[in-house]
């Protein structure tokens, strides 16, 4: 386990009262693991546990697939393994929390993540057990990160940042969105990511849809080029995306461009320990108004284990809660995109950047590719 990690949720469920704190989804379990059981995000059934109790101790669960890889990356752990056809995962979570001593008082477990019924049949093999909602508490804890989070999170920055870059410059006109796809994930794992997630290639019109995979499209004189990918590493991912223009930018785009990095700078001078989510927020969004440009529901959001985490630099900072604003702290990480995808000229523009929160100001970690201008395709 991660002892940095242990240490902090053991202090929060002491705090909240609580005996123990089950992160089961694959995002939690990473966070004190250090590594993705690899089909629990893809199998939802395939459950995996790690358990940290308020005197801080450990042990994980985990499915029978999945035992040699958890036996070792953590071969020191005390382990419940079920067995994915003939046992009930939740029968076997009970017995393995009443060995620990938690048969009774209060545990907490990520109920947005478990199933209905999942949750029925555990709570109904521990009938004196009272389970509580850890969600907001660990979404809490990862809104802050650790020094080695943060170096992590800078190493896939660059990746993503340069792998962006040199797909780009390995394509020209009359090359397909396939293309850049297949330089860039060759350009991601030659990097060091062990896998990446949201790979968007939007070229010409395609630029103003915001999520979508490459296509069999040819890039034309005066396209824009909207590029976006996830590097992972140890579930941790960073997201860059680049704008590019083909040999020559269409009408506008530089004027809109210009535009785009003037917020990014902005951005970078607001945020700072101590700042209003909602007032960086708000003035983003007269910025855009000063070029007519459409507002956008957010502009900046924690990221680590998730795309997206809290706090949001968005009209509602804190997720499910709106009308409540959030405080800039030092040690987040946050990917933060000034973008228009509807300009009105037929293409959308997006830059999408990493920064980490300093004691006094923040960090730009995404800076291998110089985007005050637009980037060219030959």
């Amino acid at each position: 386990m991660r002892q940095e990690i242990v240490e902090k949720v053991s202090a929060a469920a002491r705090n909240a009262g609580l005996d123990a704190v089950i992160a089961i989804s694959p995002e939690n379990f990473a966070y004190l693991s250090g590594f993705v059981v690899p089909s629990q995000p893809l199998i939802r059934h395939r459950h995996a546990a790690a358990i940290v109790t308020a005197s801080g101790g450990t042990a994980v669960f985990g499915v029978d697939m999945e035992a040699s890889t958890i036996r070792r990356r953590l071969p020191d752990l005390p382990s419940a393994i079920w067995k994915e056809f003939s046992d009930d995962a939740m029968t076997v979570l009970a017995r393995q929390l009443n060995g620990l001593g938690l048969g009774g008082g209060r545990i907490g477990i990520e109920m947005d993540y478990l199933p209905a019924g999942d949750f029925l049949r555990l709570t109904a093999a521990l009938p004196k057990v009272r389970f509580e909602p850890v969600e907001g508490l660990l979404a809490r804890l990862r809104q802050i990160k650790t020094p080695s989070e943060i170096a992590l999170l800078r190493r896939l920055s660059r990746i993503a940042d340069q792998a962006i870059t040199d797909a780009l410059a390995s394509v020209k006109a009359g090359d397909s969105e396939l293309d850049i796809a297949g330089h860039l994930t060759k350009n991601v794992y030659s990097l060091g990511a062990e896998h990446f997630k949201l790979l968007i290639i939007a070229t010409g019109d395609r630029s103003r849809l915001p999520n979508v995979g490459p296509s069999e499209r040819r890039l034309q004189r005066g396209d824009i080029c909207r590029v976006e990918i996830f590097s992972v590493i140890g579930g941790y991912q960073a997201g860059v995306c680049r704008t590019a223009t083909v040999q020559t930018p269409p009408p506008m785009a530089e004027e809109i461009w210009a535009h785009l990095v003037a917020c990014k700078y902005m951005l970078l001078d607001m945020i700072k320990p101590g700042a209003s989510c909602l007032k960086i927020y708000h003035a983003f969004i007269d910025k855009l108004s000063e070029m007519k440009l459409p507002p956008i529901g957010f502009v900046g959001h924690g990221i680590g284990l998730h795309l997206h985490e809290d706090p949001y630099i968005g009209s509602t900072p804190i997720l499910g809660r709106p009308g409540e604003d959030a405080t800039i702290e030092a040690g987040m990480v946050l990917g933060f995109e000034p973008l228009c995808y509807e300009t009105g000229y037929g293409f959308g523009m997006q830059n999408k950047d990493m920064l980490v929160v300093t004691e006094d100001g923040c960090e730009l970690i995404s800076d291998y590719a110089n985007t005050d201008k637009l980037i060219v395709v030959r």
